[in-house]
């Protein structure tokens, strides 16, 4: 268990094993969800992939124009 502190600015600072451990590199964001009792869980969060991933995976696998 690891255990962090708090600045007087309500601020937090992870270790970089907790942020490797999570998958985060620098730029990247943390998801928080308050559960009911008082705790949090904490995650990575992935971004989802666009529709312009999508539609440039899709290029060229049809059967020709529609």
């Amino acid at each position: 268990m690891t255990t962090l502190s708090i600045t007087a600015r309500g601020q937090v600072t992870f270790r970089k094993e907790i942020l490797k451990h999570l998958g985060i590199q620098p730029g990247g964001k943390i998801r928080l969800d308050l559960l009911p009792d008082g705790r949090a869980e904490l995650k990575a969060d992935r971004p989802k992939g666009s529709w312009r991933e999508l539609h440039g995976m899709l290029k060229g696998k049809g059967n020709g124009p529609r």
